[in-house]
């Protein structure tokens, strides 16, 4: 199947797909783990027909040095849904979003210590000001008391396990896109299992109809198809023009919490924001001296 769709479609329309999550997410009354549960497996089994269906197979022969990575990534992938699906149950989505946002800026802080190179005077003003952005965020205006301040935290711990991948794949070499996202959606619903099993257990019996409906989008669109399409167009379009679109899925998720959830979000909050967005998306589509 060759260029069907236009990669920058693909791409606008995984991230406003992305930017939508946490309204569906509202609507699941299942623990954190038990939704990234049900969201790997779901992902885990449309991805493997997939594969099935094209006769797509893995060559193991070739990547088996690489699996123990894939492998630690994925479990990485379902701590980051866990932390992520928390926020959004103690912040607005908004917030939450934008607090999660903060994982490029750990990106870049942590490249130069494991690959050697130096931070920029760009990258170091980033860094500042985009960190200005999460303090705006936390810790001025009317930040809704303690339930806000821990949400914010869920989504920054879910920014550290997110850049972990991030970096975590950049080790890995020799996998397709749809090869990795597979294994690692694998991964992590092995993981998950023993802890939804020991925390909350299985409660699929306890959802409402609408509540299947939801989950069944969470695990289906936002994870197996859009996954798939994201990094579809990723292999097509140059680093920058990538970077650029992925802003679009912090800007539905704001643009849904205001508009559809009727979120507040206070002047401090929305300076924060456009600071943590604006500085990440300056740093990541500046002039690279070196080559990745």
């Amino acid at each position: 199947m060759k260029k069907i769709t236009d990669p920058r479609l693909l791409l606008i329309t995984s991230m406003a797909i992305f930017g939508t999550l946490g309204i569906f997410v509202r609507n699941i009354s299942v623990s954190s783990g038990e939704l990234a549960f049900y969201r790997a497996v779901l992902a885990t089994v449309l991805i493997g027909l997939f594969l099935l269906i094209t006769k797509h197979r893995i060559p193991f022969s070739s990547i088996k040095r690489e699996v123990p990575l894939l492998l630690t990534s994925g479990v990485a992938i379902g701590v980051n849904w866990i932390l992520l699906f928390e926020a959004f149950k103690y912040t607005t989505v908004s917030v939450a979003t934008l607090s999660y946002y903060f994982a490029p800026v750990i990106v870049t802080v942590i490249c130069p210590i494991l690959f050697k190179e130096k931070m920029t005077a760009r990258q170091i003003l980033c860094f500042v000001m985009s960190t200005l952005g999460i303090v705006l965020i936390t810790g001025i205006g009317d930040v809704g008391g303690g339930t806000d301040l821990i949400g914010i935290l869920f989504g920054l711990g879910a920014a550290v396990f997110y850049a972990t991948v991030v970096l975590m794949n950049k080790f890995i070499k020799n996998v397709e896109g749809i090869h990795r996202t597979f294994l690692q959606f694998l991964s992590a619903a092995v993981v998950l299992l023993p802890y939804v099993l020991l925390t909350s257990g299985i409660t699929l019996g306890s959802l409402s109809g609408i509540g299947w409906v939801n989950l069944l989008i969470v695990g289906l669109i936002h994870t197996g198809v859009t996954y798939c399409m994201y990094f579809s167009s990723l292999k097509e379009l140059p680093g920058q023009k990538a970077a650029i679109l992925s802003y679009i899925d912090p800007m539905v998720a704001v643009l849904i919490s205001v508009t559809v959830l009727k979120e507040d979000m206070t002047p401090w909050q929305a300076v924060g924001g456009i600071l943590i967005l604006g500085f990440t998306l300056w740093n990541e589509i500046a002039p690279s001296t070196k080559k990745e």
